[in-house]
């Protein structure tokens, strides 16, 4: 199985904060976000395993700043490490004003995909390839993760028995 790079899988989405997209305060629901953070990384899972990838779990998503109806929203999602059959994706969002030409990170998040067979199952998917310092040190952190996501899992496995 050959491997892929972080950037051939990378994803960069683009939104438009419209009405039905609003709260009463005529800023973005965290779900609509949410959403599209989860679409972002599910595709750039899909584009690096060549198959269907279902989410397993979001470990960190931390809202920065509000985002504003009629604002232009950014999503990049990239993978930062590969195990068997799971991936770890970083998603960074970035709003901008049209009006004001002003540009602010707003949203960060890691979530996990699992790649699965056309019964569901989960299957193998190709190494991914550090072609940067940058790359090998995200690869490193995200086995740390990893491992507290594993802990966590199983601890609340323990609870539900």
């Amino acid at each position: 199985m050959n491997g892929k790079t972080a950037t051939e899988s990378e994803v960069i989405m683009t939104e438009l904060v419209l009405p039905q997209h609003t709260n009463a305060l005529g800023s973005i629901f965290g779900g609509v976000v949410m959403s599209w953070i989860d679409i972002a990384a599910a595709i750039a899972a899909k584009r690096h395993s060549g198959r269907t990838c279902v989410t397993a779990s979001i470990d960190e998503m931390h809202f920065l700043r509000p985002i504003k109806q009629g604002d232009i929203v950014n999503i990049r999602a990239r993978l930062t490490a590969v195990h068997r059959t799971s991936c770890e994706v970083h998603v960074e969002v970035s709003a901008e004003n049209p009006v004001l030409r002003e540009k602010f990170k707003t949203t960060d998040a890691m979530l996990s995909f699992v790649a699965v067979d056309s019964q569901g199952r989960p299957t193998e998917m190709p190494p991914l390839l550090a072609d940067s310092a940058e790359d090998k040190q995200a690869q490193e952190e995200a086995r740390k993760r990893k491992q507290s996501r594993e802990n966590l899992r199983q601890s609340l496995i323990k609870k539900t028995k």
